[in-house]
């Protein structure tokens, strides 16, 4: 059965410079020759700066109270989204002028001066406020928030880090579930359809067990890295109940439901998921009424999966061979989604346990409700993967087959 988990961890989001609203103006275009100009815009962080502009103003040229940037400028430009800026500027020796986001007109972020440019020349230009000489002209209150800035961003960079190697993680897992869903056809292609149901079931495990085992081992360290996660958790509990350490998987889906109640954003496919696996751990510890509970939380507290929840349930019970647990969890199912043809299925193969024969005709007699399910089946499904086999059944009770089902020819 599927126990895929298609969960995501955001990455942490954090500011290295205030976002200001600004409305970017136009480049200025010169006349005549000119030389290229570009450069970097680094905030006193080290980081990239986004936005802002860069302005040339003539060396020499009216500057004072009163002018504008428009009066004095040469040339501009602004910086974009990863701090980088080029523009066309006349041949001169200039002012270099960088305004951050939202710096008044008469007031510049920070300036170089003698800046020649050449026509036919391109002229590098960075503005690295991160540098000593920068940094000294600050006021102590602006160095102590720097100071604090850069110990907040180096944190959220670290954690950062830590999360992109989690979704890492997590993208090989969940190819890692998909593949151990699709072990047992990768086991029939790899040996050939020849080949023993037991050599094919050995084959299966083989690589359940290894696609389990990578999760385990991935989630394990990643817990421990994260621990708040719940989805990392989630994660390791299924592997666990793939390779059938039901202790260790009731500890971790546990584990789960105790983070998302505390979550002030829970997850309700992750709270779903884990009430479901404590439902199949349950189940095969022989614990009906305890796996019966958790599958009825899972569908409360997840609905759009109750369906799923509920069908794997009577499949666990199918598994276990335990009828009556079989048939309440498919009549349970069959309420929510009727439309499923292996939910009857499911239910004629718990009420055929109770089937008598009669010797005199030698036939079957069927339980009540039992043939219903599997006319229900061959309604819906007729030439479903257990076809025959319902239609065999039914035959050898003298039930007549009230569907379109046509045996397969010979």
């Amino acid at each position: 059965m599927k126990r895929t988990i298609s969960l995501w961890l955001g990455l942490m989001a954090f500011a290295l410079s205030p976002a200001l609203a600004q409305s970017p103006a136009a480049p200025t275009a010169p006349k005549g020759p000119t030389g290229k100009v570009h450069g970097h815009v680094t905030n006193p962080t080290g980081a990239s700066m986004a936005g802002g502009t860069v302005a040339f103003v003539e060396v020499g040229a009216a500057s004072g109270p009163g002018l504008t940037g428009k009066t004095t400028e040469k040339a501009s430009t602004t910086v974009d989204a990863n701090g980088d800026y080029t523009v066309d500027v006349p041949p001169g020796t200039y002012s270099v002028i960088y305004r951050a986001p939202g710096t008044p007109e008469d007031k510049v972020t920070d300036k170089f001066e003698n800046v020649k440019v050449v026509a036919g020349q391109d002229v590098l230009q960075d503005f690295d406020m991160s540098r000593q000489a920068y940094i000294d002209k600050l006021t102590p209150d602006e160095k102590k928030q720097l100071e604090d800035l850069k110990k907040h961003n180096s944190e959220a960079m670290k954690a950062n880090e830590v999360i992109k190697g989690l979704n890492a993680d997590i993208k090989t897992t969940t190819q890692d579930f998909k593949d151990a869903d699709a072990a047992r056809a990768t086991a029939v292609q790899a040996l050939g359809d020849k080949a023993s149901k037991a050599d094919i079931d050995a084959k299966e495990t083989e690589i359940k067990t290894a696609k389990y085992t990578e999760i385990e081992t991935l989630m394990l360290k990643d817990t421990a890295a994260k621990p708040d996660a719940s989805v990392l958790w989630a994660q390791l509990g299924q592997a666990q109940l793939g390779l059938k350490k039901y202790d260790d998987a009731a500890t971790t889906f546990k584990k789960v439901l105790e983070l998302e109640a505390a979550s002030k954003k829970p997850n309700l496919v992750t709270q779903g998921a884990a009430n479901a696996g404590l439902g199949e751990i349950y189940a095969r510890q022989g614990k009906v009424p305890e796996a019966n509970a958790a599958y009825d939380a899972a569908a409360k507290i997840n609905p759009t999966g109750a369906a799923v929840y509920l069908k794997n349930e009577a499949v666990v019970f199918f598994q276990m061979n335990n009828g009556d647990a079989q048939v309440a969890a498919a009549d349970q199912a069959i309420a929510v989604d009727p439309n499923q043809p292996i939910l009857y299925y499911l239910k004629g193969q718990g009420l055929i346990q109770k089937a008598t024969f009669d010797a005199k005709t030698q036939r079957i007699i069927l339980p009540p409700g039992c043939a219903e399910a599997y006319q229900k089946y061959l309604e819906l499904a007729p030439a479903g993967q257990y076809a025959a086999d319902v239609q065999g059944i039914l035959t050898q009770a003298g039930q007549k087959v009230a569907s379109s089902y046509k045996a397969p020819k010979k």
